[in-house]
This record gives structure tokens, C-alpha cells and sequence, in this order.
């Protein structure tokens, strides 16, 4: 047997080829176009997502030499994806970077909405989830919502596709409206935003009891697979991947360093008290609580080009690893998403910052205050979960530099340990897939038999001294600089 996993991305497709022993046999990349039309905007043509799937499922099948037995599929999470009652598109799909509904979510922050929602729904509202995407749709484009049957996410996008049905894993509609303890939409929590109108919109939920549907045979045809074998729905990406390298059971954490930094905590039971952050995310009998950053890969890319690096986030890190730690006292903010940032704490109006920069110092400590910056918002993720993990997981294109590791061990203060798999993502829906077409009993089990963990980074206990003061004073920098965003707004309003 073989077995196709697809992990759509929000950048790039990924599609990996497994063996029955849960090797990974091959493994496609296709890149995918995130178009920008306007300032804060972030969209995606569906037509074009579908496609790159088709060439990386086709490719990767092709190189199999066993029989593909079933498929299973994760993908990037939140936005709005907007089919009609056919499943066809009726425009592009808006993501979760987005930034247009940014006053929306202003104004229900000022009137607490957000705080009374997270007490019921564990998870902290953002421009880009689907509330504020339909609410700003409703009141700018209203004759789109008109045409629409149904609000996907990618990877009820890519399922539709692949079935024919409109439906939404329960992670993937954890946010905004679902009661997270009782695990169905909220209809207090549709008249809290006042979007009863948007009820109609909503997919049916699946969980781990209906994650598998039939490939249709247009689907199959295209794909090259064979008609009616299993398609099984993920978690997605974000949750997949925790399940993808071991964070399975209550404690365990990670973090992806990736376009976003979604740092992790497996849970028995959601928190819906203290200060409202992050998300919570229905994930079978548990609760993820996840930190996903609008700071992240696209922080690491925009320091290259700045620094001179060309597209080479291994040369960031060899440049930052020719400083010593704390970068001659410079500290950078990494909040540059025009979105502002969403976790752990939310502010549209965030941005980035170098603090402390003088003529003394050069690009290497530039690309160091960089990284730290990186490495203590993970820290502070951590700390909002008010977990205390014996280690922490990771996964993601900054995995792959071993001075970044180092730095994010003596910053957490705890060691980090990465996998022997390129891609994380899709070995979760490999282990999910698993479970729904009953070769493996649970998660669990699937993870003891299939994850190979590979390096592991211990940290440095002068260092971990070091960041521990590092990271207070980055809270106190912070704290200071946050005054003038809402100054620098009114800036940028000036001048659009």
C-alpha cells in the first residue's frame, strides 16, 4: 500500500508519498501566488490552490510503486473561503493575514465583544478569521455574499474538491463561532457579533468520527487516483503539525517556524479565563491552545532582502551566529505584518522596531536582534499558555538552521528537539489519515510507530540566565514602544 498526504500551505503545496512502514517515499512542492490589491489585503485564487494540488498529488502518485489506498489532506487555517451552493468559487479567497477587517475588530475590542466571546469560545478574534472577513464583505461587497452558500477554510475547500462535500473539520471551525466546550456553533455567540444573517454560511462540522469521504471519479480522474478510495479531512495545518511531530498528549508543545510562529500547547481541558489570547482548537477528545503569530517567515525574508541576502534564510542565521548574545544591546520588535499581531496579544495598529541602534553596530548584529526577537515572541507564547513543557517540538523551513535552534533553546530555556521529517504537516494527516481508515487505533499509537525525532539542542545555562533578563526587558521595550502605534497609525492614515 501507499498512501498521498497534501499539506496546502499558504505559499507553497506540499504532496508526500508514504510507504506502508510510514516512510516518506517522495514529496512535491508546488508554489502557490498570495496576491496583495490593495494595502492589508491577502487573497488567493481557489482555482489556482486546487490545480497545484492536482500536479503535486499527480506527480507524487506517479512515483509510487505501490497502489494508493487512501489521501488525506491538511491546510492553512482561518480566512474566508467563498463557494456557492456548486462549490464553485465566487471570487478570491481572503486569508488568514488579511488586515482589511481590522476595525471591526477594533471596534469589538473597545466594546468587549472579544473578551465576552473568548469566555465561551477559548479563542482571541483577529482580522482574519471568518467573522470579521464576512462582516467586512457584508458592508463592502455585500452582492458577493449574495452568491455564497458556504464560508470554507482551505482545506474544506481542497475536500469539496476532492468529495463533493461542503464541510469544515471541527478545528477548522473552532474559531470564531463554535462553544468550544459543547463543540457546535454558538447562536449567542452569532447574535454577540451580530451576525445571525451569517448562519447560512456555515459548513457542517466533522470531527473523528466522520473524517473520511469517497473521491469522486471527476476528482479521481483528474488526480490519477483511483475512484472512491478514502479522502480523509485533517486537522489543519497548525494542529496537524503538533500531531505530525509527537505533540499529542496533554502538555506536550510546539512550535512551527514558519510563515507564521505558531507556537503550541496539547490540553485536556480549554482556558477560558485570564487575560483572552491566542486560540483554542477542538482536536479530538483535547484542546489545542496555539499561538499563531502574524510575525514570522515573512520577517526572516524581509531581513534577508534588507541585509543583502538574497532569498537565503540560511545566511541569516550563519550572519546572526557572528554575534554575541543579545546583539550589543540592540532589540527588534518583529511585528511588521501591516495586520499588526494576534498572538499572544492583540493590536491591529503593532508594529516593528530596532531599539538601542547606533553606529557601532553592523549587519551581524542586525540578523542576531532579528532572530532573538523571533525567539522571545515564542517565549512569550510559552508563557500566555502558562505551560511548562520538558520540551518543545519544532518544525518548519527555520528548523532547518541549527544556530536558530540553539537560540531558541537558550531563550526558552528549554531543550528543542526537531524531527526527521521534511514535512510535519503532512506526517500529521499521514497519522490522522491512520487512525480514520483504522490501521492505527489512535494518535498515540500512530505517533509511537511512525515519528523518528532527530536533533536535539540543549540550552546553555549562561545563556538561559542571560534571556531570562533579555526577555523582561523586551516586555519593558514593548510596553513603551506600543504608546506611539496608535500616533503611527494615525501617520499612515495621513499619508493613504
Amino acid at each position: 500500500m501507499a498512501v498521498v498526504c497534501v499539506d496546502a500551505g499558504t505559499t507553497m503545496i506540499k504532496a508526500v508519498g508514504y510507504g506502508e512502514d510510514g516512510a516518506e517515499l517522495a514529496v512535491e512542492r508546488q508554489a502557490t501566488t498570495v496576491r496583495h490589491p490593495a494595502p492589508s489585503h491577502a487573497e488567493q485564487d481557489l482555482t489556482e490552490v486546487w490545480q497545484a494540488v492536482v500536479r503535486g498529488v499527480r506527480q507524487v502518485a506517479g512515483r509510487l510503486d505501490a497502489p494508493v489506498t487512501h489521501l488525506a489532506l491538511t491546510a492553512q487555517g482561518d480566512g474566508s473561503w467563498l463557494v456557492d451552493a456548486a462549490g464553485e468559487p465566487t471570487g478570491p479567497a481572503i486569508l488568514w493575514n488579511d488586515g482589511r477587517a481590522g476595525p471591526f475588530v477594533e471596534r469589538w475590542s473597545r466594546d468587549g465583544v472579544l473578551e465576552r466571546a473568548f469566555r465561551s469560545n477559548g479563542s482571541l478574534t483577529f482580522a482574519g478569521l471568518p467573522n470579521a472577513i464576512l462582516s467586512w464583505l457584508r458592508e463592502h461587497d455585500p452582492d458577493r455574499l449574495e452568491r455564497s452558500a458556504a464560508s470554507l477554510t482551505c482545506g474544506g475547500w481542497i475536500f469539496a474538491r476532492l468529495t463533493g462535500e461542503l464541510v469544515a473539520d471541527e478545528s477548522d471551525g473552532s474559531a470564531p463561532f463554535m462553544d468550544i466546550r459543547a463543540r457546535r456553533y454558538s447562536d449567542d455567540l452569532l447574535r454577540l457579533y451580530d451576525m445571525e444573517w451569517a448562519r447560512p454560511l456555515l459548513p457542517e462540522l466533522r470531527g473523528d468520527d466522520r473524517r473520511a469521504a469517497p473521491l469522486t471519479a471527476s476528482a479521481a480522474a483528474e488526480l490519477g487516483l483511483p475512484e472512491g478510495i478514502p479522502v480523509v479531512l485533517a486537522p489543519y495545518d497548525v494542529a496537524a503539525t503538533a500531531i505530525g511531530v509527537g505533540a499529542v498528549g496533554p502538555g506536550q508543545a510546539c512550535t512551527i517556524l514558519g510563515t507564521t510562529l505558531c507556537t503550541e500547547v496539547m490540553m485536556e481541558e480549554p482556558q477560558l479565563d485570564g487575560t483572552p489570547s491566542g486560540l483554542t482548537v477542538a482536536l479530538g477528545g483535547r484542546y489545542l491552545r496555539a499561538f499563531p503569530t502574524l510575525a514570522g517567515g515573512q520577517v526572516v525574508d524581509w531581513a534577508c532582502r534588507m541585509l543583502g541576502l538574497g532569498d537565503d534564510p540560511a545566511a541569516l542565521s550563519d550572519l546572526a551566529a557572528r554575534s554575541a548574545p543579545g546583539a550589543d544591546g540592540l532589540v527588534f520588535l518583529p511585528y511588521l505584518s501591516p495586520a499588526g499581531e494576534r498572538a499572544p496579544f492583540l493590536d491591529t495598529r503593532a508594529r516593528g522596531s530596532f531599539l538601542g541602534l547606533c553606529v557601532d553596530h553592523d549587519r551581524e548584529h542586525l540578523a542576531r536582534a532579528v532572530l532573538e526577537g523571533l525567539c522571545l515572541v515564542i517565549r512569550d507564547c510559552l508563557a500566555a499558555s502558562g505551560a511548562r513543557p520538558v520540551e518543545l517540538r519544532v518544525s518548519g523551513g527555520g528548523s532547518a538552521s541549527p544556530h536558530w535552534l540553539r537560540m531558541l533553546a537558550d531563550v526558552t530555556g528549554v531543550p528543542v528537539v526537531r524531527t526527521a521529517d521534511a514535512e510535519a504537516g503532512a506526517r500529521g494527516a499521514f497519522l490522522v489519515g491512520a487512525v480514520a481508515t483504522g490501521r492505527a487505533a489512535s494518535e498515540q499509537e500512530a505517533a509511537e510507530t511512525y515519528i523518528r525525532t532527530g536533533d536535539t539542542f540543549a540550552p546553555d545555562p549562561a545563556n538561559v540566565a542571560y534571556y531570562a533578563d533579555a526577555y523582561e526587558a523586551f516586555l519593558t521595550v514593548r510596553a513603551a514602544t506600543a504608546r506611539s502605534w496608535p500616533t503611527l497609525a494615525n501617520l499612515r492614515d495621513g499619508a493613504a
